[in-house]
């Protein structure tokens, strides 16, 4: 059970106990009411913040997007290719799940809300980025085909691990096998200098 909440940063409580939730049972599948009643306030204190158990999904959301785009952005200006921000995305998955769940949940989120709107657009800037700098040297001819094939490795890597269905299939022929290597040799094989070139 969470400790109960005393003082300081309601808001930041409520998303952290949402975490919680989230991993134990899946977005969505909490209250505003049951978050304040782990946290020992009253009931109506998160809808202070939130409004509604959307808000709450709305800005755990505009969240991971915004540490995504960190991370992508990082991986890239330490002189990394685009593998390394394909890397970079999965390794995000891995270490918030909660996020990564809620993030791709659009049925559960505010899309009116400015915040998650501008966070969205920081991380797939970071991914039109990646992919210009691939057409620029000649690896990317379709630069729209390019970022959804980019996105879909990734993105089906990261959910494949978290559902355990990776590590459950004959694809993964070495079960101690990193996953972020993984992840870099099939964004390489996506992106090699020859692809989509005749033999």
């Amino acid at each position: 059970m969470t400790p109960t909440y005393h003082h300081g940063d309601l808001r930041r409580a409520v998303l952290d106990r949402a975490v919680e939730v989230i991993a134990e049972e899946g977005p969505g599948q909490f209250s505003l009411r049951s978050l304040a009643a782990d946290l020992g306030v009253s009931h109506a204190a998160p809808r202070h913040h939130f409004g509604s158990r959307q808000g709450v999904l709305t800005a755990l959301a505009a969240e991971g997007f915004t540490l995504l785009a960190v991370a992508l952005q990082s991986a890239r200006e330490s002189g990394g290719d685009f593998a390394d921000v394909g890397v970079a995305y999965v390794g995000f998955a891995v270490a918030h799940p909660s996020h990564f769940a809620v993030m791709f949940s659009p049925t559960l989120l505010d899309h009116g809300d400015a915040g998650l709107a501008a966070a969205q657009e920081l991380t797939f800037a970071e991914l039109r980025g990646g992919v210009r700098a691939l057409e620029a040297q000649g690896r990317a001819a379709d630069p729209a085909a390019a970022v959804l094939a980019a996105w879909s490795i990734v993105h089906g890597i990261a959910t494949l691990a978290l559902s355990g269905s990776l590590d459950a299939s004959a694809l993964r022929t070495d079960a101690a096998e990193d996953l972020l290597e993984l992840t870099r040799r099939s964004a390489t094989l996506l992106f090699r200098p020859d692809a989509g070139r005749p033999p």
